[in-house]
């Protein structure tokens, strides 16, 4: 297995939009880089909030989750540029970037230097091979403080690596929940 370099993920891996490498002022760093490609949060976000609106004491439960857990805000329509993440909470969002992973290539997520040395954590599992779609981003706040998170500027860098063979069952083979997801995506269990 061995990582893609910038113009092999140019050639292999369908991104959309597909940003190149340049300085961007004041805007954390998003596009292509030197061995991966740094992807962008969208507008769209579900703030979590530990206070469900039905009462009662709240259980978070992957085989029953509950959209009413969050609170929604689309940055697009509030003219905002940035959410706030309450202290020792966590929002979904999505990427701006459509990404298809050829069969060859499994795809793993970290987060950017500028919000981890903040305190921030990006969860993604991997991409695997053949998998489709924008996708769905966990940020932790760590901290006992509020934290911004500005929408349309990186997030997080994707690595690809490409295998010595194809797989012989790929995310698409196994018909994946997950597969085609047009942006935010809570959890399911089929």
């Amino acid at each position: 297995m061995s990582i893609l370099s910038d113009t092999q993920i140019r050639e292999l891996v369908e991104i959309r939009p597909f940003e190149t490498a340049q300085k961007r002022p004041g805007r954390i760093s998003y596009g292509v880089s030197s061995y991966g490609y740094d992807i962008r949060v969208g507008t769209k976000f579900k703030i979590f909030t530990p206070v469900s609106r039905s009462g009662g004491v709240t259980i978070v439960d992957p085989k029953a989750f509950s959209d009413d857990l969050f609170v929604e805000i689309d940055t697009a329509e509030t003219g905002r540029d940035h959410i706030i993440i309450p202290p020792n909470s966590f929002a979904l969002c999505e990427t701006v970037e459509y990404i298809s992973v050829p069969r060859d290539i499994l795809v793993v997520c970290v987060g950017k230097s500028t919000y981890a040395r903040c305190g921030l954590v990006l969860n993604v599992t991997p991409l695997e091979p053949e998998w489709r779609g924008k996708v769905t981003l966990e940020i932790s706040n760590t901290t006992p403080l509020p934290a911004k998170i500005y929408a349309n500027e990186g997030i997080g860098q994707l690595l690809f690596f490409k295998a010595d063979m194809v797989c012989a069952v790929s995310y698409a083979d196994k018909a994946g929940k997950y597969q085609d997801q047009g942006g935010l995506t809570l959890p399911k269990v089929d």
